[in-house]
C-alpha cells in the first residue's frame, strides 16, 4: 500500500483574481476507492490534471504510481479506426488480452472490438475506455464522469464494474454510484479539503450533524455577542457621561464636588473605557471564530418557479405514434399523454428514441425543426401551451452573461439571482460563458428554463454535470412547486423521487 501526499498545493489560473488552491495538504491511499465530490468549478478536473503533471503549481505532490486518466482524449482520425486498433494508438503499451478479459467483466463483447469506433454507441465506447484504463499495471486511476450521458443498462454494467475495482479516484454527481463504489470520500468544501471514511450518503449524514452542531453553536455565540455589545454600550456611555463631568460644575448644586476630584473621575473614567476596549476585543473574537465555524457549511437555498396555469387538462397527447429517418425507425407506436401537474420521465436505451421524442413535440410548438422524416400516428400539444425547454446541447452558452439573457429574452437580474443560488460566484459572472466548465454551462440552461414561465417544462438530460448540490435544489423545487415536466435523466435517484410516472420507450 503506498501513498499519494499533498503539501502545500497552491494553484491558480492565469488571469484568476483567486486561487482554486491555496495551502492545501492531504494523503491517500492508493488502494482506496475514492469518491470526489464537490461543487461546479471548485477544482475537481483541474485537481486530476495536476495530479498528471500537466500545471505547475506551488507545494509538492509526491507518489510511488503513475496515474492514469478517464476520459482518453480521442480525435477525428482515431475514431474512424477499429477499436482495436484505436487502442494500439492509445496506449501501445496495452495488452489486447487483458482489454477483453474486461470487457467480459463490463458485460461486453470483444467482437466490439473490431468495429469502428465511432460507430459504437455511448455506452460501448465508455466500457472500451474503462477496460483499457484498468487494463494496464502500478497505475492508480483517475475517472472524470464515466457515467454521463449512459443510459441506465449501462450506467448499472459500470456501477457493477467499478465496485469491484479499487486504487482509484472517481469524480461523479451521481449519488447511486458514488454509494456503491466508493469507501472514502475528498470533499471539496467552501473553504476546505477534507478526507474521509465511508460513502457519499454516510458523509452527507456526518455532514448534516456537523452543520447543525456548527448552527447551533452559531446560535449561542449571537446571544453571547449580543449580550456583550449591550454591555460594552452600557460601559461605554457610563464613561463618556463621566468624562463630561470633569470639567465644570455648579458649586451650589454639587456642593460635594472639588477641583481635586477631577484626578479621580478622570482615572475611573479611564478604567471604564479599559472595560469597554476589551469588550469591543472580545465581541471582534467572538464574530471572528463564529465566522470560522460556519466556513464550510454548505446551504442548499431554495430556488423559485413561476409556472403559468393552462386552460387544458390534456397538454401533449401522443397516440399510436410511428417515427423514421430515412431507412432507420426510431419510434414504433408510441401513445400517452401529459396532463397538468404531472412529472413524466421518458426512459429507455441510449438510441431508443427519447430526444427525438421531445423534439418532435417541440417542433409542434415551432421550438425546434425536425430534419426530413416519416410519421404517423398522433403527436399534438395544446394550443397556447407555452414550454420552456433545457436541452443537452451546451454549445450555445457563449458570449458575455447581458448577451445571453438579451438573446434569449430572459430576466438578466433572476438568471443572476438562480445561477448565485446554484453555486456560482458573483466574480463568473464577468467571464465569457464559453469559459465556464461543463457543469456552469449546464447551469446556465437550467437558470434560462427557471427563468421561463412556461405551461410546461421539458428537460433532455438535465443533470449531466451538474454537481450533487445543485440535484438536490432541482428536487426540492420540483417537490414544492409542482410543475407540469416532460423529462430524460439517467440519475436513478432523481428520476425516481420526481417522476410521477415513467413512460418506457
Amino acid at each position: 500500500m503506498a501513498q499519494i501526499s499533498v503539501s502545500g498545493l497552491t494553484f491558480g489560473y492565469d488571469g484568476s483574481a483567486d486561487n482554486i488552491f491555496e495551502n492545501v495538504s492531504f494523503s491517500i491511499d492508493t488502494n482506496w476507492r475514492l469518491g470526489f465530490i464537490g461543487r461546479n468549478g471548485k477544482g475537481k478536473t483541474t485537481f486530476l490534471h495536476l495530479l498528471l503533471g500537466e500545471y505547475e503549481h506551488g507545494g509538492s505532490i509526491s507518489a510511488s504510481v503513475r496515474f492514469a486518466y478517464f476520459p482518453y482524449r480521442i480525435n477525428d482520425e482515431e475514431l474512424q479506426l477499429n477499436a482495436s486498433d484505436m487502442i494500439e494508438r492509445l496506449r501501445p503499451d496495452c495488452e489486447s488480452w487483458r482489454v477483453i478479459c474486461e470487457l467480459s467483466l463490463l458485460g461486453e463483447d470483444a467482437e466490439v472490438l473490431y468495429r469502428p469506433f465511432g460507430t459504437l454507441s455511448h455506452g460501448q465506447r465508455t466500457k472500451i475506455l474503462l477496460a483499457v484504463l484498468f487494463a494496464g499495471e502500478n497505475e492508480f486511476l483517475l475517472i472524470d464522469e464515466p457515467t454521463d450521458h449512459l443510459d441506465n443498462g449501462a450506467r448499472e454494467k459500470v456501477k457493477e464494474y467499478l465496485a469491484g475495482k479499487s486504487g482509484f479516484i472517481l469524480v461523479s454527481h451521481d449519488r447511486e454510484l458514488l454509494d456503491a463504489c466508493t469507501d472514502h470520500v475528498l470533499v471539496l468544501n467552501r473553504q476546505s479539503i477534507e478526507v474521509q471514511s465511508g460513502n457519499f450518503s454516510s458523509w452527507w449524514e456526518n455532514k448534516q450533524r456537523a452543520d447543525k452542531f456548527a448552527e447551533a453553536e452559531d446560535e449561542k455565540r449571537y446571544k453571547e455577542i449580543k449580550k456583550l455589545k449591550s454591555a460594552a454600550r452600557r460601559a461605554a456611555d457610563w464613561a463618556d457621561k463621566n468624562e463630561r463631568t470633569k470639567i465644570g460644575f455648579d458649586p451650589v448644586k454639587e456642593h460635594d464636588r472639588s477641583l481635586n476630584t477631577r484626578s479621580y473621575i478622570g482615572a475611573k473614567t479611564k478604567k471604564m473605557q479599559s472595560r469597554v476596549s476589551n469588550l469591543e476585543r472580545r465581541i471582534e473574537n467572538e464574530i471572528e471564530e463564529k465566522e470560522g465555524l460556519l466556513n464550510d457549511i454548505e446551504r442548499v437555498k431554495e430556488l423559485k418557479l413561476t409556472q403559468l396555469t393552462h386552460h387544458s387538462r390534456v397538454l401533449v397527447n401522443v397516440r399510436d405514434f410511428c417515427f423514421s429517418y430515412p431507412g432507420k425507425t426510431v419510434l414504433n407506436g408510441v401513445t400517452f399523454a401529459v396532463e397538468q401537474g404531472e412529472r413524466i420521465a421518458l426512459e429507455g436505451n441510449n438510441g431508443c428514441g427519447k430526444s427525438t421524442l421531445i423534439k418532435r413535440i417541440l417542433a409542434d410548438l415551432n421550438v425546434t425543426e425536425m430534419p426530413e422524416h416519416d410519421e404517423s400516428g398522433i403527436c399534438e400539444c395544446a394550443s397556447g401551451l407555452k414550454v420552456s425547454y433545457a436541452d443537452q446541447d451546451s454549445t450555445r452558452v457563449r458570449g458575455s452573461v447581458p448577451v445571453f439573457c438579451e438573446n434569449n429574452g430572459i430576466d438578466r437580474s433572476l438568471f443572476c439571482t438562480i445561477l448565485r443560488q446554484l453555486g456560482l460566484e458573483r466574480e463568473q459572472f464577468d467571464k465569457e460563458l464559453s469559459e465556464y466548465s461543463e457543469g456552469q454551462k449546464k447551469k446556465v440552461l437550467l437558470a434560462a428554463s427557471l427563468c421561463t414561465p412556461a405551461h410546461l417544462y421539458v428537460w433532455d438530460e438535465p443533470l449531466n454535470y451538474i454537481d450533487v448540490f445543485s440535484r438536490m435544489q432541482l428536487e426540492k423545487l420540483l417537490l414544492e412547486y409542482k410543475p407540469t415536466l416532460l423529462f430524460v435523466e439517467h440519475d436513478a435517484r432523481f428520476r425516481e423521487s420526481i417522476a410521477d410516472r415513467t413512460v418506457k420507450l
